[in-house]
């Protein structure tokens, strides 16, 4: 009888920690992600993210891109428009819930 009241409140012990240390490893892994400092090659990933962000903004569309996708982009939409009707399809959907 002891016994069993020994196990269970062990068992109700370990869960209680292992929900604990889920908790503390969640929040720290949070924390030292911001804190820390990107690494150098996480750094220039986004450093190029952001550079071509600029670029495109700039140009209205995609960069470094020569006719061949040009053509093969305008070839595309027009299949689409004829698969599925009328509109820009180069705007997302906007969706009216009534």
């Amino acid at each position: 009888m002891i016994l069993h009241q020994i196990l269970r409140l062990s068992s109700v012990f370990r869960s209680a920690v292992s929900v604990h240390l889920r908790r503390n490893i969640g929040l720290s892994a949070i924390v030292f992600n911001k804190t820390k400092e990107l690494d150098p090659v996480q750094k220039l990933f986004v450093d190029k993210l952001r550079e071509y962000n600029t670029k495109s903004k700039q140009a209205g569309g995609p960069i470094d891109t020569g006719p061949e996708f040009q053509k093969d982009l305008s070839e595309s939409l027009a299949r689409l428009q004829r698969a599925y009707g009328e509109g820009d399809l180069t705007k997302f959907p906007e969706f009216k819930f009534e």
